[in-house]
């Protein structure tokens, strides 16, 4: 929640365990599903996840066991996941990044309008959190340089594995 002098801005944010980039965010006026579930649609847009191979982890408040938000998820072949509650460890990954939010971007900052606020948060987390923000267990790179760095490996080793074309022998 971001205290804008309007009322409250609320944010949603799918962030990739594995190179913990911010896939998607969202903002609007009301914590709800709706809010949730259009930072979801966001994602599955970016990214198009194979049906089956992507897990949805969030904690336990409404808009995240809502029957709108765990039916789309089932729809898109996604596993939902919920650790126990009081659990700090289990959404760790999302308490790192609203901390990071506040510190960097809303501490110290008096928001006028929740368009403002949201200007902000645009950016921090794709002007400067996804593209530039170093982050140690990223190996010193930012989470797109990170992302780049694996997709161009990936792609050296799937060359270097490839079998060259036998000629075909006709008579």
């Amino acid at each position: 929640m971001i205290a804008t002098l309007e009322g409250p801005l609320w944010l949603s944010a799918i962030r990739d365990a594995f190179s913990r980039r911010v896939v998607a965010w969202e903002t609007s006026a009301r914590a709800d599903a709706d809010l949730v579930l259009t930072s979801l649609e966001y994602a599955l847009a970016r990214r198009e996840p194979v049906p089956g191979e992507l897990v949805h982890h969030a904690d336990h408040g409404c808009q995240y066991t809502s029957v709108k938000l765990t039916t789309r998820l089932v729809r898109a072949g996604i596993q939902a996941s919920m650790g126990s509650v009081g659990d700090s460890y289990d959404n760790a990954l999302a308490e790192n990044l609203w901390m990071l939010i506040k510190t960097e971007c809303i501490r110290g900052r008096v928001f006028a309008t929740r368009a403002e606020a949201n200007l902000a948060l645009f950016e921090y987390i794709d002007g400067f959190y996804n593209p530039r923000r170093i982050q140690k267990r990223l190996g010193y790179l930012s989470p797109i340089e990170y992302e780049e760095k694996h997709y161009a490996n990936q792609a050296t080793t799937e060359q270097v594995n490839l079998k060259p074309r036998q000629p075909v022998l006709t008579s």
